[in-house]
């Protein structure tokens, strides 16, 4: 059997020979301790989120140099396209990770750049993204190691609850909209990867992004590899012309409608299978009327709704899904700024409802989500 290739690491501050853990994070801390604090001190938190993003920096300097040998499986969270991501100890910290693991046969420079480019990770501290401890490529895999987030993703959530209720939704629009913001306005990223199975939640209320694109390379050397999912891109994307950060906003609105139905919401459920849903009648399009043939995906003769893949209709060319009528508020249906504002003020025990669905412990002093 051939040896193993020692693992390239990518780390905040690697730890040097001679060194014990706790003389070079204590070293680290007081060298970045003023840096850390203007970084939060330019993000808009409340005391709570401060507490928590300096606690997870503070575990992530105990970390170090990450080495596959470090890591011990707990249990697999789930697996895609993109690869598996596993619930993982690290040992010498302790700390219990998430650990996506993603195979690709590629150069070594490729490869390096891959880590290099993952490197921003490090930079990206908020609230609303999924915490970053480090990344390293070990025995033909690239492994990324991340918050664990012990609600599971939104699609988990959702095989449970059936559907989410509108004011949990107000807090994951606000979650949502804000992690875009940052990623755009803090790193100049777009997320490229809005859907349910990308918003991670946890038994502490947070809600928050994850596997935005930060790696040019990463991502065309996936798109080589694998099918990934197409049915959250924007029709821009699909048609490969220019897109913008209003098509992260177009995978956040149909991901919105989805959990909010509980099914993909294309093609559009006709008003039988509304009423199934919602266990009432239930109008499906502009006030007492039904919805207008244009709002739907165009039907073949005799056939069904052609594929949204396949039609990739213009942005203009077809209205994207709506939420039926008397089910949820108008605000809502429209996603305007009345339902926005509503949903930054709104007192909803996220964490309790989230717990509950998912059969987790609730944190002893429960958190409340109020903006």
């Amino acid at each position: 059997m051939a040896p193993k290739r020692r693992p390239v690491p990518l780390n905040i501050t690697p730890i040097g020979e001679g060194q014990s853990i706790s003389t070079t994070i204590d070293a680290a801390s007081e060298a970045n301790l003023e840096a850390l604090q203007k970084k939060l001190g330019e993000l808009d938190l409340d005391e709570q989120q401060r507490k928590r993003l300096e606690a997870f920096l503070t575990q992530k300097a105990q970390v170090g140099e990450l080495k596959d040998d470090d890591f011990h499986p707990i249990c697999e969270l789930g697996a895609g396209n993109g690869g598996v991501v596993n619930k993982v100890r690290h040992k010498p910290s302790r700390l219990v990770m998430a650990r996506k693991l993603i195979h690709l046969e590629i150069k070594p420079a490729i490869r390096n750049q891959i880590i290099r480019e993952l490197q921003v990770l490090h930079e990206c501290n908020s609230p609303y993204i999924v915490g970053f401890y480090g990344a390293f490529y070990s025995d033909g895999e690239i492994s990324i190691c991340m918050e664990h987030m012990d609600g599971g993703s939104l699609d988990q959530v959702l095989k449970e609850a059936r559907r989410i209720p509108e004011e949990i939704l107000g807090k994951v629009s606000i979650a949502v909209l804000r992690g875009l913001a940052y990623l755009r306005e803090k790193h100049q990223i777009m997320h490229r990867d809005v859907k349910p199975s990308n918003i991670l939640v946890n038994s502490r209320g947070e809600i928050k992004l994850c596997d935005f694109g930060v790696s040019g390379q990463l991502i065309d050397s996936m798109a080589n590899s694998f099918v990934g999912t197409r049915s959250y891109m924007s029709p821009e994307r699909l048609q490969g012309t220019h897109y913008s950060v209003q098509s992260d906003v177009w995978s956040m609105g149909l991901s919105l409608v989805e959990l909010a139905i509980g099914r993909y919401p294309i093609p559009p459920p006709d008003a039988k299978e509304l009423e199934a849903i919602f266990g009432r009648p239930v109008q499906d399009g502009a006030e007492g009327e039904p919805q207008a043939p244009s709002n739907r995906l165009p039907r073949p003769p005799g056939g069904r709704p052609v594929s949204v893949l396949s039609c990739a209709p213009s942005p203009h060319s077809q209205p994207p899904p709506r939420l039926p009528l008397g089910v949820f508020t108008n605000d809502f249906q429209e996603f305007n700024h009345t339902f926005i504002k509503r949903a930054e003020v709104e007192e909803v025990d996220f964490a309790g409802w989230m717990c509950k669905t998912m059969g987790l412990n609730q944190p002893s002093t429960p958190t409340r989500i109020t903006e």
